[in-house]
């Protein structure tokens, strides 16, 4: 059975209360605190006041997880739920923002706490329709070490156990159904916990997922960018690859342009990484064709989706007229997982940018996932 979370936690010897907002979250660095616990379970929870929430009660907790190399790590996220009764088990949908960039600055955690999230209005949709919504932070923002960007496996299990965690807080529980959404970045990672869900968490209730505009090819992004208006989240993601897999290297193969670059893109937000880097090169920043080197390409290769058959259904969606995300890379992990058999809806929206894609085909998407939940 699932424990309570109400005023007090109590993780593997590690009390924390709750208590007023704070711009961080809590977590506890020693790691035999971590490894004692299983996959989604809480290390610290508090409730706070979320401007633009009033509708429901907040959580700010951090909870356990686990990295690409299958270590156990502290991830840290947010869980909304509306307040007021429900009709049997409240739905859950785990929640995954698109790039929010590499600093600790940018983590939902904090946007949410301050009002600054850019997806709250998408957050909002889904506590209107009566459901809990559990937003995680990724691996690396807000908590040490550098964010591990576009790394599937990791953004995939992150996205699992925040749900896993948010199901231990009051008002939740284990038979709460869940549905699971991301856009881009997020797209990413909810295409991974589709695919993990059957294997990673198998006791979570998932009915359905939303995987939007995923870079679920990221060699082909990677081509697609370079030199293109997103060429910043090339180097944002060797940053991540090189945290998430220590064998890469990344610094032995920068020039001392590309020593300056990636110090300054791991505290960057995306507004600010898009912005400097715009354009540029990747072979301006190194000594090599660092995409090319055999142990570079096996890692970015093993972060392609489509080699697992989602157990649950699946809405994938990404508009032709994106200018960020090559629109090829979705129809055809479109076709690999319709080779495998999966139960996929697929949607080739109206034109749209990346960008206002996300918002423009937010209240269908909402809707696809509700009826999952809830019909």
């Amino acid at each position: 059975m699932a424990r309570r979370w109400t005023v007090a936690v109590l993780v593997a010897g590690l009390l924390v209360t709750t208590g007023p907002a704070s711009t961080a979250v809590a977590a506890t660095d020693d790691p035999g605190r971590v490894a004692a616990v299983g996959p989604g379970e809480l290390v610290s929870a508090r409730q706070i006041a979320a401007p633009g929430f009033d509708e429901a009660t907040t959580w700010q907790i951090s909870y356990r997880s686990t990295t690409a190399l299958g270590l156990p790590n502290v991830v840290g996220g947010t869980v909304l739920v509306p307040k007021g009764d429900h009709a049997g088990p409240r739905p859950v949908v785990g929640y995954a923002v698109g790039t929010h960039g590499m600093g600790d600055q940018c983590a939902p955690s904090r946007r949410i706490a301050s009002g600054a999230e850019g997806e709250a209005n998408i957050i909002r949709m889904f506590l209107d329709k009566g459901l809990a919504v559990a937003v995680t932070d990724y691996e690396g923002l807000g908590t040490p070490g550098d964010h591990t960007y576009v790394v599937g496996r990791s953004e995939g299990q992150a996205l699992l156990d925040v749900v896993r965690a948010a199901e231990r807080l009051d008002g939740l529980s284990v038979a709460s159904p869940v549905a699971i959404h991301g856009y881009s970045q997020g797209g990413q990672a909810s295409g991974w916990a589709a695919e993990l869900a059957g294997s990673y968490a198998p006791e979570l209730l998932v009915k359905g997922s939303a995987v939007g505009a995923p870079p679920a090819d990221l060699a082909r992004v990677a081509a697609f960018q370079d030199g293109n208006a997103g060429a910043g989240l090339i180097l944002a993601a060797g940053i991540g690859l090189d945290a998430a897999y220590p064998e890469l290297g990344l610094r032995g193969y920068l020039n001392p342009l590309g020593t300056f670059a990636v110090a300054d893109v791991r505290d960057d937000c995306v507004a600010e990484l898009a912005m400097k880097y715009a354009f540029r090169r990747l072979s301006t920043y190194t000594t090599v064709d660092v995409l090319a080197l055999p142990a570079w390409r096996a890692r970015i290769d093993e972060q392609r989706l489509g080699a697992v058959r989602p157990a649950d259904p699946v809405l994938l969606y990404h508009s032709p007229s994106d200018e960020l995300l090559p629109f090829d890379v979705s129809t055809d992990l479109r076709d690999r997982w319709g080779a495998l058999g999966a139960d996929m809806t697929w949607w080739a929206t109206p034109s749209g940018g990346h960008v206002t894609t996300l918002e423009m085909m937010a209240p269908a998407v909402v809707g696809w996932l509700a009826n999952r939940v809830t019909g």
